[in-house]
């Protein structure tokens, strides 16, 4: 019995790792059982956010792979893209080049834009190796413990997300995974926003 449970609990976290589970009410009722720390109260919503269109982005402040600081409140009247993503996932290094290309490269001078990569639970030790490998340059934070990513998502959720925020510090896109026409509505919608 001690076996099972064990082995289903361990599939349950390699499923979480970068795919994650679609499954929200079984995610819930696990990390219940588990002694997780999402409260039991959080409302999840599609693609195991715990945050949603229209809902002002939960602010936090991290150390960047440069040894700065940054805040997300202190971009106000900016357009804000947080990607979060880890080295160990596959999914991540194949939408980064992507990121890096079609909405990056674009925009990277323009005052009004802010991307940051949110890298999960990795020393720097080992984001820079990553980022190297898959080519891009935009700036890098470290969320140490996961716990910015469990503000937006549930904590055993897949990592490969993006957020996109408005000037008013608004959530006004959620991705899940890299599908390629949900990416391109991204692009369009950032477009847009920056031609404002």
């Amino acid at each position: 019995m001690k076996k099972t449970f064990l082995f289903i609990m361990l599939s349950g976290m390699m499923l979480a790792s970068c795919g994650g589970s679609n499954n929200n009410t079984a995610t819930v009722k696990a990390e219940e059982a588990a002694g997780a720390t999402e409260k039991r109260d959080t409302i999840v919503y599609e693609n195991e956010y715990i945050v949603k269109v229209g809902d002002v982005a939960p602010d936090f402040t991290l150390e960047m792979i440069d040894g700065t600081k940054f805040t997300l409140s202190e971009q106000r009247g900016k357009v804000v893209m947080l990607q979060f993503t880890a080295g160990w996932c596959g999914i991540c290094r194949s939408e980064m080049p992507h990121i890096e290309k079609e909405i990056w490269q674009r925009h990277k001078d323009n005052p009004n834009f802010v991307l940051v990569g949110i890298d999960r639970e990795e020393p720097k030790e080992e984001i820079i190796p990553f980022i190297e490998a898959v080519g891009t340059t935009y700036p890098i934070a470290m969320d140490t413990n996961a716990d910015v990513f469990a503000s937006y998502a549930l904590r055993s959720s897949g990592i490969t997300r993006n957020v996109l925020i408005d000037r008013e510090g608004k959530i006004v896109m959620l991705t899940r995974k890299f599908k390629e026409e949900e990416f391109a509505s991204l692009v369009k919608m950032i477009d847009e926003m920056l031609a404002e």
